[in-house]
């Protein structure tokens, strides 16, 4: 999984990076590359600083400094020696790369009409790598599933980055579409599931081919705003189950109101600490206080590598 981030980095990081313990290697989750600030990587709910000679420590005086020439070379390579023609994702302060790797950008800002352009003399790369974990859903996929209707509860997906949204996401819609009978209890045969995946971190699609396992069922319309994309999806494709990541917007909630009162189940997932986080933000305390979310799947991340979670019903209270 790391090789199509490895093509993408200077030959001095690259080495670095390849050259890490097995055991560190295997578990990372963020590799950040500052200009002229020391390398760090994260793994596992743990940091560290990089050496030169691939070694881990905690004192930054100690690790390698990227250069501006080096992080230049790496711009260049994320965007196909064509700055330009990433405009929009300049704009997003974000790439997303081969594999389904997002590449967080921070830098001086370009501002128009008083908002963010472009980012220019980009300074700072936040390379979060991305993994398919498959089975990961099963433990939480019963609790899911409505017997009485034999559909999908429509699902919100609650954690703060890093905890595991996305991969838990990727797998369901990979498990309901197959028709996973061991955890499909109730519903019969695999659905068919529309995946909108406008950060290409789902499916990690590349032209317009999904390199992750969503299933058999699962059709993928990348790099496609989600709301835009929702009602693609339901005009053209058929779906029983859509499948968006990341909402908040005002347009977001429109889409999943059509979805929803459309008979079309939805999976979709949000940043927050929990129930009382999310409630803080407008369009998502309407959609609560609407109750069209009748599942919610609260992730939390506990000493590092032991994950756990909490779900709730469309009332708020815990689901057993």
């Amino acid at each position: 999984m790391l090789d199509s981030i490895l093509s993408l980095l200077p030959h001095s990081l690259k080495k670095i990076i390849a050259n890490l313990p097995n055991s560190i290697r295997t578990k990372l989750e963020e590799i950040r590359i500052r200009e002229e600030r020391p390398l760090e990587i994260s793994w596992a709910g743990d940091y560290s600083f990089v050496t030169k000679e691939s070694g881990l420590v905690r004192d930054p005086l100690g690790a390698y400094i990227p250069t501006s020439e080096e992080c230049a070379i790496l711009l260049e390579l994320l965007t196909n020696h064509s700055v330009y023609s990433f405009e929009e994702e300049l704009r997003r302060g974000f790439i997303t790369i081969a594999g389904g790797h997002r590449v967080g950008l921070a830098g001086r800002t370009v501002l128009e009409a008083g908002r963010v352009r472009t980012i220019r003399d980009v300074s700072s790369f936040n390379i979060r790598v991305a993994r398919e974990i498959v089975g990961v859903g099963k433990i939480i996929l019963p609790h899911l599933i409505d017997p009485i209707e034999r559909r999908i509860h429509n699902t919100l997906i609650v954690s703060p980055p890093q905890q595991g949204k996305t991969t838990l996401l990727r797998d369901l819609a990979r498990t309901i579409s197959a028709g996973d009978k061991t955890a499909l209890q109730g519903i019969p045969r695999g659905l068919k599931v529309g995946v909108v995946d406008e950060r290409s971190e789902i499916a990690a699609s590349v032209k317009g081919v999904p390199k992750f396992d969503l299933g058999p069922r699962t059709d993928v319309l990348d790099g496609c705003p989600k709301a835009e994309g929702m009602m693609m999806m339901i005009r053209s494709l058929s779906p029983e189950l859509i499948v968006v990541d990341e909402i908040g917007r005002p347009e977001d909630a429109e889409a999943l109101h059509e979805a929803l009162h459309g008979g079309i189940s939805v999976i979709a997932t949000a940043h927050g600490y929990g129930m009382a986080d999310i409630k803080l933000r407008p369009v998502l305390r309407e959609l609560i206080a609407e109750k069209l979310f009748t599942r919610y799947v609260v992730l939390s991340l506990r000493r590092g590598i032991e994950r756990s979670f909490q779900i709730y019903d469309g009332e708020g209270q815990l689901v057993p």
